[in-house]
């Protein structure tokens, strides 16, 4: 399956994967995969791009599901408003129909495509894992780092003792575990972990 990506930079915003759900006409398969890969290489050309790729629906053969993702919401909406954009959709009469489009927020977009390191997507997952597999990944990645920083930088700042100083270590620590959870240790927890994930 094809995919593309950028290497992903750690953005201050969270970003937004948008999925959109077609339904091809009969013998245009083909021709349907090529229009996608058009469109993902157009989209690549956008500001915060950060990967794209499609999946065919397990249950629906003739329903593929074609998934972005952007930077920001409104690096999104500058790909969707954008008139590139809209020529290559008049060029999809014939091919399929858009069903659904659904957009992932919070923990899901964690466990979208992720890039091995060489430019290149894993393969995107059919679909988000439930919720206690997610809360499995988060850990894998969580207690290591916290114990990291609880054993390398806390017991080495000069804070007082009191509840001042407690306020101010789980401060420090929360601020240096979230980004590198979310752009590092996150991203190579679930891509290393990906088979389980997606596995009913």
């Amino acid at each position: 399956m094809p995919t593309d990506t950028h290497a992903e930079a750690p953005e201050a915003h969270k970003a937004a994967l948008t999925s959109v759900a077609r339904r091809i006409a009969p013998g245009r398969e083909h021709d349907f995969i090529a229009w996608t890969d058009a469109g993902i290489a157009l989209a690549r050309t956008y500001p915060g791009f950060l990967g794209g790729g499609w999946v065919r629906s397990v249950d629906e053969p003739d329903v593929y599901f074609v998934i972005y993702r952007f930077a920001s919401d409104d690096e999104l909406a500058g790909w969707q408003r954008s008139r590139v954009r809209k020529h290559w959709l008049e060029r999809c009469a014939g091919l399929a129909v858009e069903t659904a489009t659904h957009r992932l927020s919070g923990i899901e977009g964690w466990f979208g495509p992720q890039s091995d390191g060489a430019g290149v997507t894993a393969s995107p997952v059919v679909a988000v894992p439930p919720r206690w597999k997610q809360a499995v990944a988060i850990w894998l990645g969580f207690f290591p780092l916290s114990l990291l920083i609880n054993f390398l930088v806390l017991p080495h700042l000069p804070l007082p003792s009191d509840g001042w100083g407690l306020v101010a270590r789980t401060l420090i620590a929360t601020l240096i575990n979230t980004p590198l959870m979310v752009f590092l240790v996150l991203p190579w927890v679930t891509a290393r972990i990906k088979p389980w994930l997606e596995r009913r």
